[in-house]
């Protein structure tokens, strides 16, 4: 039997004035109030985002699955490791996720050495798990492969490229070493980043022009949250290789280094909520459509 709700009783549930925005974004908005206490499914909502980004956290690398799917881009891969042995040492030793262990330099040293090696490269591709193993698997192999017809299809220049790197229980810097390694002019991190309660699968990218062991992160430029949800693959490639020009032209990436496309007005068109009309996302504020 179905017992419906007497339509004498109040709601439970207090919803809020903004309700439509959760249309437009993955964050905790809008949940509405029970009482003076989260409604009971926001909760459980929370607790289980909580758990998917511990699970991502800790979901075991698969370094040779990443590496066969890169195989079949046609470049040569490397598999490398940090200095953190476990994912209990990286965790509490980031010093240790930034450098790579004896075996890692001996593979790289054994590769430099192979009769025909290049001598340099204008840019290295290096995988790292990160803080979010999810998000490597998900977004890293799509980006590269994205990337590199974009270079083969660049008609303005030509771009070498270093053998794709796959290195486990690293942190960002780890690139500068393995940039340095295979004596790449511009080194770019692709990384599991820290997870957030919306967003176990965000993968940053780290841009770093002449890469060296000890090199600041004001020496280096980010893109951030590359997932599904957020800013989606073939834009993120299409912003990095944007960024790579501009660092190769200019020789420097970091503080001296801006991406100078306009971004007044973002061209995807949007329904405003309030209105369900189209509106312009304007640095956080819409344009009427009258004034555009």
């Amino acid at each position: 039997m179905k017992i419906e709700p007497s339509p004498s009783l109040p709601a439970l549930v207090t919803p809020t004035p903004w309700e439509a925005l959760k249309n437009f974004t993955d964050a905790r908005i809008a949940l509405g109030r029970a009482g003076v206490s989260l409604p009971t499914a926001a909760h459980l909502a929370f607790q289980l985002a909580h758990a998917q980004a511990r699970d991502a956290v800790h979901l075991p690398f698969d370094a040779l699955g990443i590496e066969a799917s890169l195989r079949d881009l046609g470049l040569p891969t490397l598999r490398l490791h940090s200095q953190a042995l476990e994912r209990a040492m990286y965790l509490q030793r980031p010093n240790l996720g930034r450098r790579l262990d004896a075996a890692s330099l001996q593979t790289l040293a054994r590769w430099q050495n192979q009769p025909g090696t290049a001598k340099a490269f204008d840019v290295a591709f290096v995988l790292v798990d990160g803080l979010s193993p999810l998000a490597i698997h998900q977004n890293a192999v799509p980006l590269v492969s994205l990337m590199l017809q974009r270079l083969q299809a660049d008609t303005t220049q030509t771009w070498t490229v270093a053998p794709l790197a796959v290195v486990a229980q690293g942190r960002v810097a780890i690139g500068d070493e393995v940039g340095a390694a295979l004596r790449a002019n511009c080194v770019v991190v692709l990384i599991g980043e820290r997870p957030g309660l919306s967003s176990p699968d965000s993968m940053g990218l780290y841009l770093t022009w002449a890469p060296q062991v000890g090199t600041t992160d004001a020496a280096r430029n980010c893109i951030s949250n590359v997932r599904p949800a957020g800013f989606a693959v073939e834009a993120a490639a299409q912003t990095l290789h944007r960024l790579l020009s501009q660092a190769r032209q200019g020789q420097r990436t970091g503080v001296g280094l801006k991406d100078d496309v306009d971004q007044q007005l973002v061209n995807t068109e949007v329904a405003n909520p309030e209105t369900n009309r189209p509106a312009r996302w304007l640095l956080g504020a819409t344009v009427p459509d009258g004034k555009r």
